[in-house]
């Protein structure tokens, strides 16, 4: 079992800055691949970032590149999301994520995030 708990989100003007945490249970951090999600009202879960193991790939949503970096502390086992730049278009309930191929995937409870204009 994986338990993830993310933390960081809040309200922040267009053009600031926030960084999301993923604190995630036991050994997660080196055998899953780490990620984080998002879902706006009235939408679908998207895709955001992710960083896969080994070798610490990370994969990014074209609409958060250059702006959104995810990084993540193995001692810790921690997961973080930088957010610069942001725009009121990534307000959303943003969701961490673990996923390991033949066990599936684990979420946390969300944190929201809004961007004011």
């Amino acid at each position: 079992q994986v338990q993830l708990v993310e933390s960081g989100g809040g309200l922040v003007q267009a053009g600031g800055s926030l960084r999301l945490s993923c604190a995630a249970s036991g050994r997660t951090f080196s055998t899953y691949n780490m990620g984080w999600y998002r879902q706006a009202p009235g939408k679908e879960r998207e895709f955001v970032t992710r960083i896969s193991w080994p070798g610490g790939t990370t994969y990014y949503a074209d609409s958060v590149k250059g702006r959104f970096t995810i990084s993540g502390d193995n001692a810790k086992n921690t997961v973080y999301l930088q957010m610069n730049s942001l725009k009121p278009e990534d307000t959303a309930i943003y969701y961490c994520n673990a996923n390991k191929r033949f066990v599936g995937d684990y979420w946390g409870q969300g944190t929201q995030v809004t961007v004011s204009s």
